[in-house]
């Protein structure tokens, strides 16, 4: 179970309270789901209860409890507990059931994974000056609203430069609105369209104005070109192109990506001790240095020979996933393109600290497992949230670095 299925499941508790006049109250639009925070109960909790219980003029733990005895019997919640003033906690069942739940949907829906219809009852209309950081994030805000159902129409102020058309922006309409529209108004460039992409080309230069938050100004100095770690561009393509990476090599080596082989993800006290092994370098171009290296092997899953798929660093990895469909939509609503960027970013890191921890092929004459399987789906999984939050910003993922 996902994030976004469990908020669907507490809202259809809240329609089923209703329904039976056990609660009477207006049914929310939406209910918020947040990741329990460190020392608390439970994966997730929300306060629903609390929001509901002024106007069904019931105390929050009794409302909370109306809430309880209808979610906790639905398919993947273990347990639902009742917390301080009345916040609903929840454990999910079995975490690689929602892993596995999770993976499906990104290999399934590709890189429309976290799109939605949340927002299909909008229609929406921006509008911005003459300006080509504003017009960037009007384009960039146009997509992420789109993706999740809104219908939208973006104006300029002035005729539109030439030159945003080579950074991708299209503009519906020119000129004063009749009546007030939704201004998209970040902190100016200082610089025009072309000045950018002389010196940067498009891609970079849409990265250099959507990854600060409206309200900071944009860095766009030669920083965004260095072909480095230092650079998160950089980093958030060459993760992308790695995991494809993974997926040509694992094919050369007769495997395709597959589900874990057992119920949950190995703790970090179980996984296996000292640095992986560094993997075969693949064909080609294609190779890439492991940051670790030694001999030593895995213990033996319950399922046979083999190393264990993840260890403690896959988490973190999971968890950004399950969680980028929320993020997109917040970034929508708050019309706040740098909320995907940084998204992609921490996505990124985390997939190199998987990476290097399991690496997804096998090294020297180790034979491909079910756990190279299971590492190799996460991998692909990353890399697909990573191309389609890339794209959602109007950059190209490309396929090799």
């Amino acid at each position: 179970m996902t994030p976004a299925d469990l908020s669907r499941t507490v809202l259809h508790a809240v329609r089923r309270a209703v329904d039976e006049d056990a609660l009477r109250a207006p049914v929310p639009a939406r209910v918020r789901v947040e990741r329990t925070r460190p020392g608390g109960s439970g994966d997730y909790a929300c306060a629903v209860a609390l929001q509901l219980a002024g106007p069904a003029a019931l105390p929050a733990l009794e409302v909370a409890a109306i809430l309880r005895e209808r979610v906790a019997a639905e398919p993947g919640v273990g347990r639902v507990e009742i917390t301080g003033p009345g916040f609903l906690s929840f454990t999910l069942d079995a975490p690689a059931a929602g892993d596995r739940a999770v993976l499906d949907a990104v290999r399934e829906q590709g890189l429309a994974y976290g799109h939605g219809d949340a927002l299909r009852e909008e229609l929406l209309q921006f509008h911005h000056a003459r300006e080509v950081r504003a017009a960037v994030t009007a384009h960039a805000v146009r997509r992420l609203v789109v993706a999740q159902g809104a219908r939208v129409r973006v104006s300029c102020e002035e005729a539109s430069d030439p030159d945003w058309a080579r950074l991708g922006v299209t503009v519906d309409a020119h000129g004063t609105a009749p009546v007030p529209l939704t201004g998209i108004r970040p902190v100016p460039a200082g610089v025009t369209a072309g000045e950018l992409l002389e010196r940067l080309g498009p891609d970079a230069a849409r990265w250099g104005l959507l990854r600060p938050a409206g309200h900071d100004r944009a860095a766009l100095g030669p920083e965004l070109l260095v072909q480095g770690e230092a650079n998160p561009l950089f980093r958030v393509r060459y993760a992308h192109a790695r995991a494809r990476a993974l997926t040509r090599g694992a094919a050369l080596l007769g495997f395709t990506a597959g589900h874990a082989p057992y119920a949950e993800t190995v703790p970090d006290s179980e996984s296996h001790a000292g640095p992986a092994p560094s993997a075969e370098p693949l064909p080609d171009s294609e190779s890439h240095a492991q940051h670790t290296s030694g001999a030593g092997h895995a213990p033996h899953t319950p399922y046979g020979e083999g190393p264990l798929p993840y260890d403690g660093a896959a988490r973190p990895l999971l968890d950004l996933i399950a969680d980028h469909p929320g993020v997109l939509l917040a970034a929508a609503r708050h019309r706040a393109p740098d909320r995907v960027a940084r998204q992609l970013e921490a996505v990124a890191h985390a997939f190199f600290d998987f990476h290097d921890s399991c690496p997804p092929l096998p090294a020297g004459d180790e034979k491909p497992s079910a756990a190279h399987r299971a590492r190799l789906a996460l991998a692909e999984a990353a890399g697909t949230v990573l191309a389609g939050g890339l794209s959602l910003l109007g950059i190209r993922a490309p396929e090799h670095l």
